[in-house]
Formats: C-alpha cells, structure tokens, sequence
C-alpha cells in the first residue's frame, strides 16, 4: 500500500499542480530540520574563527588591504564608464537599467539527487523572491529559482542537463546557446558554426536575449574547441565561472519582473508613441530655418537693383532665390569682326 500510495503521489505531482501548496507548507517544518543539521557547522565555524592565530589574521588583513586598494583603483574606473553609460544611454533614449537591486542568500541544502544541480537558499516567496530570478555568486551567474516556498526557494543551477542559457563571446559579441552538460565544471555551446570565431580563453557573458538574465554578468570561460571538418558545428567547452559546488553565500538579482511579452508591448508602445511625436510635432526653430522659396514666375526682391545691373531670371519652381548683385559678372560676348 506504501508502494503505490508514493507512487500515485509522483504521478500527481508530475503531472499536475495540486500537491505545490503541500509541498510549499511542509517547506516550513523543513525549515527547522535544515537550521539544525546546519547547526554543527556554524558552530565550527565561530570556534574556528575564535581561536584563529594572530599570524593568519595579520596576513589576512595585509592582503585584504591591497585587494581593497586594487578595487578602489577599478572602482574609479567603473565609475566613469557607468556615467558614461548613462550619457549615451540618455542619448538613446534608452531606459534601460544601469545597476539591478540585489539580495543576499545563503545556501542552506544541495538537492541528493545526483542527476539534478538544484541547491536550496534561505530566502523565499515571504523576501520578494520570484520564479525565473537570476542567482549569482561573487564570479558570476549560478542559475535561476524554479521553485518557491515561503521561506525558501530551489535554484537550479546553469550545469543542470534541462538548463540552458543565452550567451555570448565578450570578445567579438557572438552569441551562441551554453548547455548544462551534468557536470558540475563543464558548459557546452549548442550548435556553434565550425567557421565561427571562437577561441579558447574566450569569456562568455550573459547576452540578455530571452529577457531572463540580465546582460553583462560573466558565465563562462572557453576551455576547449574541437573543429571536426566532417561536421558542421564545432565542439565548445567552457569552465563556468561561478563558483558553482563551493559557494555558500549568494546574490539574487531584483532587474525587471515584467514578462517579455509585457516588455515587448510596452516597447512597442513606446516606440510608436515616440514616432507619432516625432512626425507631428517639428523641432524648435524649423521654421526659421527651412528656406523660403519663390513661385515661378513671382518677381524677386533682386529685381529693384539698379538699372544697369540686368534682372535675374525668374527662379524655378521649389528652388531658392539668387541675387543678382551677388553674382559673378558674365564675361563680355566677343566683338565680332
């Protein structure tokens, strides 16, 4: 009766909705189970740091001082290319956004399965969290939550074989589809042309086609290119860049919640609004500018010039006037003998 009740109950679960308030419940009382089997570690942990020497601690602070230093130095830098950013961004018209709101979480289970990469974070439906968020860690993207429960969510990891991702070279800007191989150190780009211009070393970032990632964040960094002239897409392997087995800590990305059909219709809407202002209203001082021109036929201001200087022909139709006194003389008609 075990048997087929737990399997009656994969079966619904598989195939319908009806156990997800279940399961979004029983995340509660699982809540506690996890805090107390992670309690050992923490503990661990705060002794660990206790009684840590003074020697490490020293060394640690020496070398922390001088990543500070170097980051200070970049983060000048950045601050400059992301004013610069905004300014061409306003240029554009664009409103798109510079920097995203983010989150803290904290990894808190990794899923037993060990055909599946989904790991379980501390922050929930109850903190904001939503389906399809981004998820990355100090070196990159990680995943998206697939699953929500009050006071947690499942993140399913970029390495996951029903995972893919829109990327591309940030080197020359082509974009390709990086796969989940199950390997925890492996992505794979789907279907890359064996011409295409790709090499090893090259960083995939986020191209932020499909409007789930957001564009710009490290994913990936070419380790392999095996070109096979019998066939016609070339094998790429990659080295995700996150920390994907061994991050603790994580952030969750708050960009846009909108659908991509939302932002697509209000793109378009937009956009046709924009056109209709831009055919229906003329710029400031167009009128001041725009050349006045004389009907055929329609004697010219030039025409009250001194008798001695002839009279300019009348002007064609839509071209404008030209006056006569500015013009060069004509060369005398040669006399004839």
């Amino acid at each position: 009766m075990l048997v087929v009740l737990s399997v009656a109950l994969m079966v619904v679960d598989s195939r319908f909705a009806l156990l997800k308030p279940v399961r979004s419940q029983m995340g509660l009382v699982l809540m506690e189970s996890y805090w107390l089997t992670d309690l050992p570690q923490r503990l661990w942990q705060g002794v660990a740091s206790q009684f840590g020497s003074r020697t490490e601690l020293a060394a640690e602070n020496e070398k922390l001082k001088t990543e500070t230093l170097l980051l200070q130095g970049r983060l000048q830098k950045l601050a400059a290319l992301t004013e610069q950013n905004v300014r061409l961004r306003e240029l554009l018209n664009s409103s798109a956004l510079v920097n995203e709101k983010v989150e803290v979480a904290e990894l808190i289970g990794v899923d037993p399965n060990p055909f599946t990469h989904r790991i379980l974070i501390n922050k929930g439906e109850r903190d904001g969290v939503f389906l399809g968020q981004p998820v990355l860690d100090a070196r990159g993207l990680m995943g998206q939550v697939v699953e929500l429960m009050p006071y947690t969510s499942r993140v399913l990891l970029l390495t996951d074989t029903t995972h893919s991702i829109p990327v591309q070279v940030n080197r020359n800007g082509l974009r390709a589809i990086a796969s989940g191989t199950g390997n925890p150190e492996r992505l794979e780009l789907r279907h890359v042309a064996d011409t295409a211009d790709v090499k090893e070393g090259d960083l995939l970032v986020s191209s932020g086609m499909g409007q789930r990632f957001p564009a710009g964040y490290p994913v990936a960094t070419v380790n392999e290119v095996i070109h096979d002239s019998g066939q016609p897409f070339a094998i790429v392997r990659a080295i995700p860049t996150a920390a994907l087995n061994r991050s603790r800590y994580m952030l969750l990305v708050f960009s846009d919640r909108r659908t991509p059909e939302q932002r697509a219709t209000e793109a378009a809407i937009a956009q046709e609004e924009a056109d209709r202002k831009g055919t229906s209203v003329l710029p400031s001082g167009a009128e001041q500018a725009a050349p006045v021109v004389a009907p055929a036929g329609t004697a010219t201001p030039a025409a009250a010039a001194p008798a001695a200087t002839p009279a300019a022909p009348p002007a064609p139709q839509g071209a404008a006037p030209v006056n006569p006194a500015a013009a060069p003389a004509a060369p005398s008609q040669p006399r004839r003998q």
